[in-house]
């Protein structure tokens, strides 16, 4: 079985993934669609931060839709690993293992009528963009070593227009829609 989490950045993709591979144990296992953000180390680190990630055009699509495609079907493909804070793949490959449900999570997994075929169940994670901001300052800042500033340039500047343009919209093909009920607290 494969299910799709998709959500706004901070919405709880992440969260909701990992809760629902715990209980499932060894049944499941985890695919995150940030693992396929193209490969920039042929960029300068000027150009790199430059790059707007919050587009559907950063990820590889056609290597997603194999790896995607070769698990569905029974195969062993060799999963990628992004570094948020090179804006690079890193040279490791994690195996993948054959499991009873796989749960991939990102942003515009729904966006692809072939990507969207291969899901036997589509979630959608609907978060206050508040809530969404906060853990995205405090995840980045955390994990990223961004400041607080330039998480919030990058929220006003990409990530609210392209939520909007790109993430709310596939709402309509969810099966489920999970609200979150987080409170923000003040940024």
């Amino acid at each position: 079985m494969m299910v799709a989490i998709v959500g706004g950045s901070g919405a709880g993709k992440t969260w909701l993934a990992g809760q629902l591979a715990a209980e499932l144990g060894a049944k499941a296992a985890v695919i995150r669609q940030d693992d396929f953000y193209r490969d920039l180390s042929g960029l300068s680190w000027e150009q790199r931060v430059r790059v707007n990630f919050d587009h559907p055009r950063s990820i590889e699509w056609p290597l997603l839709e194999r790896v995607l495609n070769a698990i569905r079907s029974g195969g062993h493909p060799l999963l990628p690993e992004y570094d948020f804070a090179t804006h690079c793949r890193t040279a490791r490959r994690r195996p993948w293992r054959y499991c009873r449900v796989v749960i991939c999570e990102g942003l515009w997994l729904l966006r692809r009528p072939s990507l969207r075929r291969l899901f036997d169940l589509r979630i959608y994670v609907d978060c206050p963009s508040a809530l969404r901001l906060q853990r995205r300052i405090e995840r980045d800042m955390r994990e990223r070593g961004r400041t607080r500033e330039s998480v919030l340039r990058q929220y006003r500047r990409d990530v609210l227009p392209m939520h909007r343009r790109f993430v709310e919209p596939q709402r309509r093909w969810a099966d489920v829609v999970f609200r979150s009920t987080g409170k923000p607290s003040p940024c």
